[in-house]
């Protein structure tokens, strides 16, 4: 029993050790793949092509940053990684027997799609409260943000704003107009059934909807937000 726990312990040890290298390194790297492209390309058929290319956050459209906080995660900017209102109202919808809501943000997202597999189990929800609190004691706003933008699934087989602006539209990132960003931010829900171009009633209707919520929204800076 001695050994057993001895064994535990040293695990746990070695877990935390390695994790937390693991976030600190793409604190300052691009994050060259992640676990979901890696189940996308071996579910995929010999045609299957994973389009992906890293961007710096300044090379990426400030349009697409406003959209999917508008969209996804509208207080991004001031919580600590949890959205503690959106979880208790999705609780509260899916009590009350309405459609099933998450209520993920975009550190979570960050965290589940850069670290970990997609999973409705206990033990990887566990793991992404872990490495959500990781990666928002460890990196900055800005920092969430452009490894977001880099690494989340925009398309079949499209993972990241470059890859995705050139997929829907055939340009830069950083070019993306305003319903174009719009256009992209509305399919992430679904974003290997729905397609940002051309667009459906149902996308055409979420985009215009994110539009307004970006002007709503006003000014928009993701300068660092602190000195993590």
């Amino acid at each position: 029993m001695k050994r057993l726990f001895k064994f535990i312990f040293k695990a746990i040890v070695w877990f935390i050790v390695i994790t937390v290298l693991w976030v600190v390194a793409y604190k300052f790297v691009p994050v060259p793949y992640t676990p979901l492209m890696a189940i996308r390309s071996y579910n995929g058929d010999e045609n299957y092509e994973t389009k992906h290319q890293w961007e710096s956050i300044d090379d990426i459209s400030s349009y697409l940053q406003l959209a999917v906080i508008c969209s996804e995660d509208q207080n991004f900017i001031n919580h600590n990684g949890f959205d503690y209102d959106a979880i208790e109202k999705a609780y509260e919808k899916n009590k009350a027997g309405k459609r099933l809501r998450g209520a993920s943000t975009i550190s979570q997202q960050t965290a589940k799609n850069v670290f970990l597999w997609p999973d409705r189990s206990w033990l990887r929800k566990g793991m992404e409260v872990y490495f959500t609190f990781l990666i928002e004691t460890m990196w900055s706003k800005e920092r969430i943000m452009e490894v977001y933008l880099n690494s989340i699934e925009m398309g079949d087989g499209v993972f990241g704003a470059e890859a995705a602006a050139q997929y829907w539209f055939s340009k830069n990132a950083k070019n993306l107009s305003q319903y174009e960003a719009a256009a992209i931010a509305a399919i992430l829900p679904n974003p290997r059934n729905y397609r940002a171009s051309p667009a459906s009633a149902y996308i055409e209707k979420r985009k215009t909807w994110i539009v307004k919520q970006m002007r709503y929204y006003g000014t928009f800076t993701l300068q660092e937000t602190s000195d993590k």
